[in-house]
């Protein structure tokens, strides 16, 4: 009887942290998705910023590396600000460790932005994001890198 309620309780402790794991990855990829709807919405840098930990670090495609909030919020307001400026992305995949404290993402993405000519382009790209788990249960990116392809004009 010891030896079946020993088992029995490894099982549900095993489902429990297989539960745990599932829900940290689907809060992950809902993280993930929101912070494209707010990137994609081109309008609050600071809802957008707030994605990123104090010490994160971004990668862009054929741009210098950027570190820091206070860098990442200047780099996502020049964005902003430039006319027919839009990026969004679909996450792919997403996997979070086995203590659930960190996790990262893959994503299809899109940029709309002027050409040299002053006409919109699109590019798309694929990128990674590599996530922290704060206390709280809040997923923060702490290195985010991205690269785009050939001009597709729109």
């Amino acid at each position: 009887m010891k030896r079946i309620m020993l088992l029995l309780l490894s099982l549900l402790l095993t489902g429990a942290v297989a539960g745990q794991d599932k829900d940290a990855r689907q809060l992950l990829v809902e993280t993930d998705q929101a912070w494209s709807q707010a990137a994609s919405e081109g309008k609050d840098v600071e809802k957008v910023v707030a994605f990123w930990a104090d010490d994160a670090v971004i990668v862009p495609s054929g741009a210098p590396i950027i570190s820091g909030k206070a860098a990442i919020r200047d780099y996502v307001k020049q964005s902003f600000e430039i006319p027919g400026f839009k990026i969004s992305w679909k996450t792919l995949d997403a996997s979070v460790s086995s203590d659930g404290s960190m996790g990262y993402t893959t994503a299809e993405s899109s940029f709309t932005f002027p050409g040299q000519d002053g006409k919109l382009q699109t590019q798309t790209g694929r990128g990674v994001a590599i996530w922290r788990r704060t206390d709280d249960g809040k997923w923060v990116c702490v290195y985010d890198a991205w690269n785009h392809g050939p001009e597709s004009g729109s």
